[in-house]
């Protein structure tokens, strides 16, 4: 193998929409203070049910083209929902979204599509639980429609047995 040295590399690079990071740009803007832009946003369904579910806790958005803002409420600035939040056929709006709902001091039910509603999540309600979330859904809480009280809750020690993004 040769391995030649070469000039620095300078420029920009403009990178498709990613799945995973849009998800949590607009779940993480939603609970920071201000003002947060995201670039590239990927506008599949998915995605797309993190902003709706959000959107059902009082957080604003403006949307152009592959870009996105978020007005964002801070830590405690989400409101209860007058709705149910439908996370539609996204696994990982069910997922995130519990875990910033439980810690929140009020009163909110998730549900999705027919698959979603087949999938367990008690990897993900199991340990909010120890915390001191209230998670209640079919079958002992382990699939959707799942109804989340938060607040109050506390740190614990959890490893989890699965590996997940």
């Amino acid at each position: 193998m040769l391995i030649s040295q070469t000039k620095s590399l300078k420029g920009e690079l403009e990178v498709p929409g990613d799945k995973s990071i849009s998800h949590r740009g607009v779940l993480f803007g939603a609970i920071a203070d201000g003002k947060t832009e995201i670039e590239n946003f990927l506008m599949g369904a998915d995605c797309l049910s993190s902003i709706n579910c959000l959107q059902g806790l009082g957080v604003e958005f403006s949307i152009e083209n592959q870009r996105v803002v978020v007005q964002g409420v801070g830590k405690t600035g989400l409101k209860e929902p007058g709705r149910v939040l439908d996370a539609g056929n996204s696994g990982t709006t069910m997922r995130l979204l519990l875990g910033i709902l439980a810690g929140q001091p009020f009163h909110s039910i998730l549900t999705g599509d027919s698959s979603l509603c087949s999938r367990p999540m008690l990897r993900v309600a199991a340990p909010l639980r120890k915390m001191g979330a209230i998670i209640d859904g079919r079958s002992m809480g382990e699939f959707p429609p799942l109804a989340v009280r938060g607040g109050g809750i506390k740190a614990i020690s959890h490893q989890t047995p699965v590996a997940s993004a």
